[in-house]
């Protein structure tokens, strides 16, 4: 297989998006809205809980496995406003989330790819800048991001890990769904 590089992709606009129905009846209190200021860490994001996915698409087979556990994870915890952002691969990860986290309309984000030994050095530049970055970006902004990246030597291993007794997509999720939540608390 070959090293991850940037390939031609839709970056941009949401690939596809999910709301969540509106919450409680005819005379139910609205939940007060509760706005962080601009450029605060740590604050919590205000409801109803959205969530941002950012896919690199060079595994595009790879990527949609991903994305898939982590919908079924968001989707468990009763989050449905769910907006997805391709980027061309796990390199332009850590900027994809820098962009969500910085519209201020997300709670967190799931960074998902893959990236697949080859015969270059390439591999571990690109692993190691994508970790680094979107371990920055949370660290930056108090917004957890997921590290949900498969960093791998073959594309059999890569498999093994968006199935059966491990998912990373769902794993990813998981994790920014516990640490929004720890957020709101440790906020509270």
């Amino acid at each position: 297989m070959a090293d991850q590089e940037s390939a031609p992709g839709g970056a941009g606009a949401p690939a596809s998006r999910e709301r969540e129905p509106p919450q409680g009846g005819a005379g139910a209190p609205a939940a007060p809205e509760r706005k962080p200021p601009q450029g605060e860490v740590g604050a919590p994001a205000s409801p109803p809980r959205r969530y941002a996915l950012v896919v690199g698409r060079f595994y595009e087979e790879l990527a949609g496995r991903l994305v898939d556990g982590a919908r079924e994870a968001l989707a468990e915890a009763g989050v449905d406003d769910v907006d997805l952002f391709d980027v061309p691969g796990a390199f332009e990860l850590p900027l994809g989330a820098s962009y969500a986290v910085a519209s201020g309309r997300y709670e967190g984000v799931v960074c998902l790819g893959a990236v697949i030994r080859g015969e270059t050095s390439h591999y571990d530049h690109v692993c190691a800048e994508a970790a680094r970055g979107i371990q920055e970006v949370q660290l930056r902004t108090g917004v957890p991001c997921g590290f949900g990246v498969l960093t791998v030597e073959t594309m059999d291993q890569a498999l093994a890990r968006v199935g059966g007794k491990r998912h990373q997509g769902r794993d990813a999720a998981q994790a920014v769904l516990r640490m929004a939540e720890l957020r709101v608390q440790l906020a509270g």
